[in-house]
């Protein structure tokens, strides 16, 4: 069974940073696209981060576009998501998953697997 499972969030000051993980277990997701979703409380789940099997092409949202960073250790089946200059509106749950396909989409639809999520909170 393939499961995903994500660490690293926690609470952190504005303009402070996190690195969050995405630890894969099971069958390898290193042909997998992957990609990091949040979900704030009363909100959608929305797309953050996007990365393909190879890193070669990585998509961001605007709205975290130049502070974080999306990258993969397919030796480590590992994903990351490194956060910097945090700010309190990226307060939510970070959900990491996985697209069958190699190329990465900012279509949630898209996606196959799901990890459970870790909250990140940004305080001001």
């Amino acid at each position: 069974q393939r499961q995903l499972v994500e660490s690293g969030g926690g609470l952190v000051q504005a303009g402070g940073s996190l690195r969050l993980s995405c630890a894969a277990s099971g069958r390898t997701l290193s042909s997998y696209a992957m990609g990091w979703f949040r979900q704030a409380p009363g909100k959608e789940r929305e797309f953050v981060a996007a990365i393909s099997w190879s890193s070669t092409k990585t998509y961001y949202a605007d709205s975290v576009k130049g502070r974080f960073t999306i990258s993969r250790d397919n030796t480590k089946n590992t994903v990351y998501l490194q956060m910097n200059s945090l700010k309190p509106e990226d307060t939510a749950a970070y959900y990491c998953a996985a697209d069958t396909d190699p190329y990465p989409s900012w279509n949630i639809n898209d996606y196959d697997y799901w990890g459970q999520g870790t909250q990140v909170t940004v305080s001001s």
